[in-house]
């Protein structure tokens, strides 16, 4: 991409991580990312379009409500913050055309789904059920490989729900979430079968450590729930950038490729 344009990719994705924010907060709890406009979440005084611009208008309300002086959280101009650094990341790994689309919706998703599953434990539908259909579009139509879009629809849900299933039967309470399940099927139609299953390991063996740090340092025990989401996400969005890189890798130190 050419570096004249780099600026204004950046300042597009502090707007997206704007809007991006709205999703966090109002997709889970069922309301619409539209209406209302944005206000104070203790004083209810809507936000002053002035002081809607990204990161600058928090930076001068030095983090706090004009009307009521209540604290606004340094993470809302961090996500927007990720949204540009996401734009930019992404621009300079895929082709400059109008298919950039795909991937940079790709990334919002999943931004957007480590926040509400670390918030609430919940990754809402509405989210990743539209995503599927667009990942099946992307991989299928622009990449030119529908077989591997669905395999890796099949694989990535497939495997979750088993799972969960399983572990169900054997222990009587849920222990993997729906949300995770249509998460993974999701970046599976984007990835392929291939790449979700690496997702699968490395996200597993990711919350693994987690779960095992969780109980020896903080004493949660066995029963403590961990949001999947939070280690699927990242490592959906690093596949989609690396994953053929990190296959070609394996396929090589495993002795299975030239």
């Amino acid at each position: 991409m050419q570096t004249i344009l780099l600026p204004f990719l950046f300042l597009a994705g502090l707007s997206v991580g704007s809007f991006l924010n709205v999703c966090i907060y109002r997709l889970p709890r069922g309301r619409s990312v539209a209406r209302p406009p944005s206000a104070c979440p203790a004083c209810g005084a809507p936000v002053r379009r002035r002081h809607n611009v990204p990161v600058l208008g928090w930076l001068v309300l030095r983090g706090r409500c004009r009307d009521c002086g209540a604290p606004i959280s340094v993470r809302y101009p961090l996500i927007e913050l990720a949204g540009g650094f996401l734009f930019l990341w992404i621009a300079l790994s895929f082709p400059q055309d109008w298919t950039l689309l795909f991937p940079l919706y790709y990334g919002c998703v999943l931004l957007v789904v480590v926040f509400t599953d670390l918030d609430l434990q919940l990754i809402p539908d509405s989210l990743t059920l539209p995503a599927i259909p667009i990942g099946f579009l992307y991989h299928g139509w622009i990449e030119g490989a529908w077989v591997d879009a669905a395999l890796g629809f099949l694989v990535g849900g497939g495997s979750l729900w088993l799972i969960g299933e399983v572990y169900l039967r054997a222990r009587g309470r849920e222990g993997m979430g729906g949300g995770d399940v249509k998460l993974a099927a999701m970046m599976g139609a984007f990835l392929g079968w291939q790449s979700i299953l690496l997702v699968l390991f490395l996200s597993s063996f990711a919350g693994g450590l987690f779960g095992i740090a969780l109980i020896a340092f903080a004493r949660k025990g066995g029963g403590a729930k961990i949001p999947f989401g939070v280690f699927l996400a990242p490592v959906g969005f690093l596949a989609l950038l690396y994953g053929n890189a990190w296959i070609d890798w394996y396929l090589r130190f495993a002795g299975l490729s030239g």
